[in-house]
């Protein structure tokens, strides 16, 4: 027996590159997703409008499920005062609280990650949970650090064997408040 003949259609999930008209349902979905987050200032959204607007996202892709935007991850460069070059920072990353944990965000990672490096980047860094980060090969790196957080939520992944050290600077947009 057919899943259709029970009536239950499994829904595909689309992830692509962002239109402008997915800008509106971006913002929402990334409100949404850091609503209830104790560990959110609540500006990611305002974060993708600045990061957008400075025309500094390198990767933005959207998660689709029946033609609703349902995720969304951001890369944008980062710089690292030992003069490394092409390096970028993931984040924000959203998904609705109600497609949560079915492996949307986890599928957005890995495809960002790979189209960073077919463009020929360096690493990667962020700042994040490390218990969910280090699966996909973020680890916090003493010699690069990011001021102004605890340094075991700093995480980063380098793309190659160079050895990286610095302080990191995220695109000024991330202290976009509104």
């Amino acid at each position: 027996m057919d899943n259709g003949s029970l009536g239950i259609v499994k829904s595909e999930m689309i992830i692509r590159h962002e239109t402008i008209s997915d800008i509106a349902a971006i913002s929402e979905v990334t409100e949404i997703a850091f609503r209830t987050l104790e560990i959110s200032n609540h500006t990611e959204q305002f974060i993708i409008k600045a990061l957008c607007a400075d025309n500094a996202l390198t990767i933005s892709l959207v998660a689709e499920m029946n033609g609703q935007v349902v995720g969304h991850i951001a890369f944008s460069p980062v710089t690292i005062s030992d003069g490394s070059l092409n390096w970028h920072g993931l984040g924000p990353i959203s998904v609705l609280p109600e497609y949560q944990k079915q492996g949307i965000g986890k599928s957005l990672i890995h495809k960002g990650l790979s189209l960073l490096k077919d463009l020929g980047s360096q690493g990667c860094a962020l700042v994040g949970d490390p218990n969910y980060y280090n699966r996909f090969g973020f680890k916090n790196i003493p010699d690069l650090i990011y001021e102004g957080i605890p340094q075991e939520y700093f995480l980063a992944l380098p793309f190659n064997e160079t050895i990286h050290r610095g302080s990191v600077s995220f695109h000024k947009g991330f202290s976009a408040t509104g």
